[in-house]
């Protein structure tokens, strides 16, 4: 079993710092696998005016010296081909955002790193068409590639959870992710922003797992209500733990 987690954006190094903290102590204290995420550039926020992080090169630069200080190997969402080619090489997992994951030339430059590539599925695509984004990264030579569940679009604007895409993604590849907090989002807010319900996401975890899922994306914050980016959907740093020994 593998988790991905971490602060939905880049917000400062205190914060990095204060979540890895806890991050490497439950690494340690539970012998579990666990990759720090956070995102440099929230590229597709809904408003103009939503914080959107340090950018490409300070994000990844304060990305290596968590892995440096903590030991915990990193993962970025990238946003464009150029971005990859030129800093695709100093994360340890390339993740393709939702939106993106039929992009080609993203997926071949992905694919070119020789990096593990998690392709996020779109809310909007069923399962099983993933098989050609996965193609597309393995023409290049590559098989590391995970696939990850995050919800599917009901309608214009609700999103729930189809548990039988996992054992759909499984047939694509051996690493199946579920975004337990993305899943826990609610779309349809129209004041900017996206709403969310972190209550939900201890169950997305566990349902996922009976469903075959084998690494949990649990992006988390030590103050989920002042976070900067998906705050209502992120888990409080404080109950990851217990979360993560249930899993176990």
């Amino acid at each position: 079993m593998k988790i991905i987690a971490g602060p939905c954006v880049i917000e400062s190094m205190d914060l990095l710092r204060e979540v890895a903290a806890e991050l490497a102590r439950i690494k340690k204290e539970l012998d579990v696998e666990i990759y720090f995420k956070a995102s440099f550039d929230k590229a597709n926020r809904t408003s103009l005016t939503s914080f959107r992080g340090p950018g490409l090169e300070e994000g990844i630069a304060m990305l290596e010296t968590i892995r440096d200080e903590f030991g915990l190997p990193i993962t970025t969402d990238f946003h464009t081909p150029q971005q990859i080619a030129s800093h695709g090489h100093r994360v340890d997992i390339i993740q393709i955002p939702a939106f993106l994951c039929r992009q080609t030339d993203m997926l071949l430059e992905a694919g070119k790193t020789g990096k593990i590539v998690n392709i996020k599925k779109a809310q909007f695509l069923n399962a099983e068409k993933m098989k050609f984004a996965v193609d597309k990264v393995k023409s290049t030579g590559n098989q590391q590639v995970w696939l990850t569940e995050r919800g599917t679009l009901f309608g214009p604007s609700e999103l729930v959870v189809d548990f039988r895409n996992l054992q759909k993604l499984a047939a694509l590849t051996d690493h199946v992710v579920m975004d337990c907090t993305h899943s826990a989002q609610e779309t349809s807010s129209n004041n900017g922003t996206t709403g969310g319900n972190r209550a939900y996401v201890p169950y997305f975890a566990k349902t996922a797992k009976l469903w075959g899922a084998n690494t949990f994306f649990l992006e988390t914050h030590p103050r989920p209500d002042e976070g900067l980016s998906d705050g209502p959907n992120m888990l409080a740093l404080s109950d990851l733990e217990a979360l993560v020994k249930e899993l176990i």
